[in-house]
């Protein structure tokens, strides 16, 4: 089984590490770490914040999207590029699921009105982020929409 389908059967069925009595906490904290980091990567899109996302995404990065897959190199140069436009964007409807110690998957809700060349960004969307902690740092490793039906 890949990598993405045991992450996605993990979300699917709720697999979550038991959580120890007052860890609940600091779990709430890191969560809205997360939930700050992902809002934080709309912000540095919008803006074209190259620079964000060299330090926000790990070296092992992978993107899915409509187009296929992409490494951090590929998201560093579309983010850099004034290609794409975002003229606004909403993101909600948080999830936070800890998969492990230092791996976390975030799921959202995602609106935004954004054109890249002449193709519109398909509009809503489902998100998924996995984040792992390396050294200390949270950094997103897998990122994947997936357009609303209807």
């Amino acid at each position: 089984m890949s990598v993405v389908a045991t992450i996605l059967l993990l979300i699917v069925t709720g697999a979550q590490a038991g959580t120890p009595v007052g860890a609940a906490a600091a779990q709430d904290d890191e969560a809205q770490t997360l939930i700050a980091l992902e809002k934080q990567s709309w912000d540095a899109w919008k803006a074209h914040d190259a620079k964000f996302f060299a330090g926000f995404l790990s070296d092992d990065h992978v993107e899915v999207g409509a187009r296929g897959v992409n490494g951090k190199q590929q998201v560093l140069s579309g983010v850099a590029s004034p290609l794409c436009r975002v003229e606004e964007f909403a993101v909600d409807r948080f999830r936070v699921t800890r998969l492990s110690a230092d791996t976390a998957v975030v799921v959202y809700h995602a609106r935004q009105k954004t054109q890249c060349g002449a193709v519109a960004v398909p509009s809503p969307a489902w998100v998924s982020s996995l984040y792992v902690r390396r050294e200390g740092r949270w950094l997103n490793a897998l990122f994947q929409q997936s357009p609303t039906a209807g």
